[in-house]
């Protein structure tokens, strides 16, 4: 399996790439079928059902919504976060869907966007199935997915443990384990990033790859500047105020202040922002998925602020670098909160942090290693409990616990050679044996931890 840096970051909405990503592009793909094989004209009704993780906190996660977008042909990159609701209310309004855009069919909210849970599909617990109907009531198509983590969807007919996004693109430096990484890194006398790199032009030109990567960052840095921006309470219920206003006049104001952990406090503020946005439905960059979106554009925005010489190159090297750990973690563990819980999502974002940074503040492939295992290794064991099933408490705090974790883990791999006991390797298989390990309750389904003992209100 060969996957791009491109696959580990991509833009889509809010709030939740597994949960809201993952199902419109899902819904898309069902709705795109329809019309390959010949069944959109005698489409008069299309049920959607979401099971497991997906049943049991879609509505706070909007992947009902989300369905509904995708079956009308949008998509989550383009589609517009002002009116992604209006959108939803006119066709439960109106109860009808444009299927791809165009082909009305009857729609009833209720009986045809169906939220199971506790059942679950076999091969992950994201799982869906969309069924088209004529007009007799009979079954067209029917075809199940699964959303298995930023953004990623593949086929239903896939085995259970074998959800993986299909690409057989030969690299010259292909690596599946920091251990071969890091053996071609000695063997090539290359940096990470010039692996990634290297590997990359097999889809791209370097202008292409460049252009790419520093749009994401574009977007990574309009999601800051809007989450600085936006007053009030996020949706859902849960009356969060946003704080990332509040924060940000208070650190313009102080431009005399001495204090020697204000960094941090900049660092808190770029990460809420983001998350904020994020429960709100907004713009995002999956890094490596939307729960844990805050971290990666929070540790670059201080690479950007608070690094002398940091540049366009930088950024670029950056991105690479997390992006060859956040696969280690994708094809080795999971980045989905469903499976193994935030270990999965937050550590997953905070160890690629660390190794970006890392690079670009001069370290060696062994430090960069270094730095990524102890971004993970102290987030092992963390749990998925969202309160009232949204993205917002613990989830927005704990983007910015993780991406002061993340710099503080680069700095310490920094002031090594590189050498230690627990390889990132051994922290990935742990983490991956750990949320094995842990209770379904605990692995986004709002069944536990502080989602049972925080009262919603």
């Amino acid at each position: 399996m060969a996957l791009s840096a491109l696959d580990l970051f991509s833009v889509g909405i809010g709030p939740s790439s597994s949960h809201t990503v993952g199902p419109m592009r899902a819904a898309k793909l069902f709705a795109e079928g329809l019309k390959a094989d010949g069944h959109l004209h005698d489409t008069v009704r299309v049920q959607s059902e979401l099971f497991g993780s997906l049943g049991a906190t879609g509505r706070g996660h909007g992947s009902d919504k989300a369905v509904v977008l995708g079956l009308q042909g949008l998509d989550p990159e383009t589609v517009n976060t002002a009116t992604a609701d209006d959108q939803v209310a006119a066709a439960a309004l109106d109860a009808e869907l444009r299927i791809g855009g165009n082909h009305r069919v009857d729609f009833n909210w209720e009986e045809d966007v169906l939220l199971h849970r506790r059942k679950s599909l076999p091969a992950h617990p994201n799982g869906m199935t969309f069924r088209a109907l004529d007009h007799t009531g009979s079954v067209l198509s029917e075809r199940s997915f699964y959303s298995i983590g930023g953004g990623f969807v593949v086929d239903g007919d896939a085995n259970p443990g074998d959800q993986v996004v299909a690409d057989e693109t030969p690299l010259p430096y292909p690596f599946t384990t920091a251990d071969e990484l890091l053996g071609i890194c000695k063997r090539e006398g290359m940096s990470i990033s010039d692996v990634m790199l290297a590997n990359e032009l097999v889809w791209r030109s370097e202008v292409e790859l460049r252009e790419s990567l520093l749009k994401l960052w574009a977007v990574m840095r309009e999601c800051v500047d809007n989450g600085c921006a936006a007053e009030g309470i996020l949706p859902g219920g849960l009356k969060v105020k946003r704080r990332a206003p509040s924060l940000f006049r208070t650190l313009t104001a102080d431009t005399g202040v001495t204090d020697p952990l204000r960094a941090m406090e900049w660092v808190n503020l770029f990460a809420l922002a983001v998350n904020e946005e994020n429960a709100a439905g907004g713009r995002i960059v999956t890094a490596p998925t939307n729960g844990a979106a805050g971290i990666v554009p929070a540790v670059l925005h201080y690479y950007i602020k608070f690094v002398p010489g940091a540049d366009d190159d930088g950024v670029v090297r950056f991105l690479l670098t997390a992006a060859a750990v956040g696969i280690l973690f994708k094809i080795n563990a999971s980045i989905s909160g469903a499976e193994v819980g935030c270990q999965g999502e937050v550590g997953s974002a905070c160890s690629m942090a660390a190794a970006g940074l890392c690079e670009v503040l001069g370290g060696t492939p062994e430090q960069v290693e270094n730095a990524a295992e102890v971004g993970i290794e102290h987030n092992l064991g963390l749990t998925c409990d969202p309160v009232g099933g949204l993205v917002q408490i613990p989830c927005i705090e704990r983007n910015a616990i993780a991406s002061v974790k993340a710099i503080n883990a680069a700095r310490l791999a920094l002031h090594g050679d590189g050498s230690h006991k627990v390889s990132l390797d051994k922290a990935i298989k742990t983490m991956r044996e750990t949320g094995a390990d842990m209770k379904t309750k605990y692995k986004e389904t709002s069944r536990g931890g502080l989602a049972v003992n925080v009262i919603e209100c």
